[in-house]
């Protein structure tokens, strides 16, 4: 560093500053979150003795909103009048890197290079992830500024990646997303049968680079050639005085197979992969960026048929472990490996009846045993298979009605709470 030397003697010599930057401690560091520490150092070349006011570090942070007339529409007092805007702040840091000392009103730097270091915290409470749209943004940067007697303040800026962590593990993310609906087509009274879609994903939480597998049953009734597809929409979302403005966007796509008249088609896991999108913003007041899925069929004409199934982008990846609300196959997978585990390569015959039951009261109880059945139906399957001869008697009949008939279906409808 060089002297710092408050004199009268050097009031007018303000001296030339050849360069001043701003670096941060970790250059590799790509985004900062709420409670980090940002830390680096202001650069300042002088090439001549170089006296100042100050040394400032400004860190800010806001989201704006604001649409009205084009550049070119202008007031009588040509200016230009925006309709409409809002602003919320996020952060406001001011940081006094070089000051006079008291009863000093400058300060002088000698030639040379100087690092003037610094270091603040992030706000704990959460901050908007950095965006920006057509209508706002979301923006945060770090800036130095330089003053100087008799001629104007020099300055240099960075932008500050801010990023609002959302965790795709939690309950709410981890829940299937299910819909159906049917679309009856054809023009007035002339229909030609209905076109029925279900879809469903896994969970309501991905992250950037995830491939989302879908499922789906297409059934077509028409007597028309069908085509499903699959998108992901971005919706951003505006509000400023009062008033919204929503834009919409496709950011990937997939297309399934033609789909005959009378025929059906099952997507059983096709995937989408998520390109790189801006996280979910959830939790700004005047900007809003939300995402979906979309499953839709073009309908030759006729209005597609199509269901949105919500979708939340978010930063900490799927772990894959403990999760209730994993898919039916992993479930299945977990609650009955049990069995490998409990049964024996060899299972241990059971004890005699004929041992604990006498002959006579055996007769009383149990009629003769009948024969195997023909295999026929559903039944037919190594589960059910016939044994031929019996080692051991078998036990009574037993009478007592199973409460939960595996003839019976369930007829309750499931519902998803979003």
């Amino acid at each position: 560093m060089g002297g710092e030397v408050g004199s009268a003697a050097v009031v007018g010599s303000e001296g030339r500053v050849k360069s001043l930057g701003l670096v941060f401690e970790d250059e590799r560091k790509g985004c900062y979150s709420s409670g980090e520490t940002v830390a680096g150092h202001v650069l300042l070349e002088a090439a001549e003795p170089v006296t100042l006011r100050a040394l400032r570090l400004e860190a800010q942070g806001r989201a704006t909103a604001a649409w009205g007339p084009s550049a070119g529409a202008r007031t009588s007092a040509s200016v230009a009048v925006p309709a409409v805007s809002s602003e919320v702040e996020y952060l406001n840091v001011r940081l006094s890197l070089r000051e006079p000392r008291a009863g000093e009103r400058i300060v002088l730097l000698q030639p040379g290079k100087h690092e003037f270091p610094f270091s603040f915290q992030l706000p704990s409470e959460p901050l908007v992830t950095s965006f920006t749209g057509k209508y706002g943004s979301v923006q945060y940067c770090v800036k130095a500024v330089l003053e100087r007697p008799k001629v104007p303040d020099q300055s240099v800026k960075r932008d500050l990646q801010i990023i609002s962590h959302i965790d795709v593990n939690t309950p709410a993310l981890l829940t299937p997303v299910l819909k159906t609906q049917e679309k009856m087509v054809g023009c007035w009274f002339f229909t030609s049968g209905p076109v029925s879609l279900s879809a469903k994903i896994e969970r309501k939480g991905y992250c950037n680079g995830e491939a989302i597998p879908i499922y789906a049953e297409i059934e077509n009734c028409s007597s028309r050639l069908i085509v499903p597809k699959a998108a992901i929409f971005q919706t951003q979302t505006y509000l400023a005085s009062g008033k919204t403005k929503t834009i919409r966007h496709m950011v990937a796509s997939v297309r399934g197979n033609h789909i005959a008249s009378g025929s059906t088609d099952t997507w059983n896991g096709k995937t989408l992969k998520i390109p790189p999108v801006t996280p979910s913003i959830l939790d700004c007041c005047i900007i809003r960026v939300d995402y979906s899925l979309a499953v839709y069929i073009h309908i030759p004409g006729a209005k597609k048929l199509m269901l949105e199934l919500p979708l939340v982008i978010g930063t900490i990846p799927y772990n894959g472990f403990g999760s209730r609300n994993s898919s039916i196959a992993s479930q299945f997978s977990v609650d009955m490996s049990w069995l490998t585990l409990t049964l024996p390569e060899q299972p241990e015959a059971p004890p005699n009846y004929a041992d604990v039951v006498s002959e006579e009261e055996f007769s009383r109880h149990s009629p003769p045993y009948p024969q195997p059945p023909s295999c026929e139906g559903e039944t037919c399957c190594p589960m059910f298979a016939c044994i031929q001869e019996f080692r051991f008697q078998p036990p009574p009949l037993y009478s007592e009605v199973d409460p939960h008939p595996s003839d019976v279906e369930e007829t309750q409808p499931v519902s998803f709470i979003l």
